[in-house]
């Protein structure tokens, strides 16, 4: 019989018997094509099962072209799609992203050199506490933070770099005590 009359058999009686002749005629075709997307022995067995009972659920759908092609096409829709969904999955979430920044693991030293640079901030003078502020907690640019607080741009550099290093020595002084 050829395919034409099996699949007629099959819509027609629900012949599952004449079903498992082209199982055998076209798993060789399919499973060689999943397997040269998937590279995976295991995934390529998958995909053929797949394509097999997608094809048996759609029977109905085939227009009577050549039905080697038909199944590859599907075997080929099915393999991509699951490739997708791999690549999704090992994907990074948003937040999680390059940009993002990593939060530590919350020890207690961590939280004492928080306490300690907190206490140097407010020890900063009122100005150098509002351009940390606006900088760091604000994300505004220094051209932003010269403007609304009347200072040059280099001005607003120079200051960062200056308070930046006051706080760095600060730092250094309480590790030493």
């Amino acid at each position: 019989m050829d395919d034409k009359e099996i699949i007629a058999d099959i819509l027609k009686r629900g012949n599952s018997k004449g079903y498992a002749t082209i199982m055998k005629r076209y798993a060789g075709l399919v499973y060689s094509r999943a397997l040269g997307v998937m590279k995976s022995d295991d995934w390529a067995r998958e995909i053929t099962q797949q394509t097999f009972v997608r094809a048996y659920q759609r029977l109905n759908s085939w227009r009577g072209e050549a039905l080697g092609a038909w199944l590859s096409a599907i075997a080929m829709h099915l393999a991509i799609s699951n490739l997708d969904k791999a690549r999704r999955r090992r994907a990074e979430p948003l937040e999680k992203g390059a940009n993002a920044v990593a939060e530590p693991e919350y020890s207690d030293e961590h939280e004492q050199r928080l306490q300690l640079m907190q206490k140097a901030i407010d020890q900063l003078p009122e100005q150098d506490r509002q351009i940390i502020a606006m900088h760091y907690f604000d994300n505004m640019k220094t051209d932003s933070i010269a403007a609304r607080l009347n200072l040059s741009q280099s001005n607003v550099l120079v200051k960062l770099h200056r308070i930046r290093e006051k706080l760095r020595k600060e730092l250094q002084n309480e590790d030493n005590e």
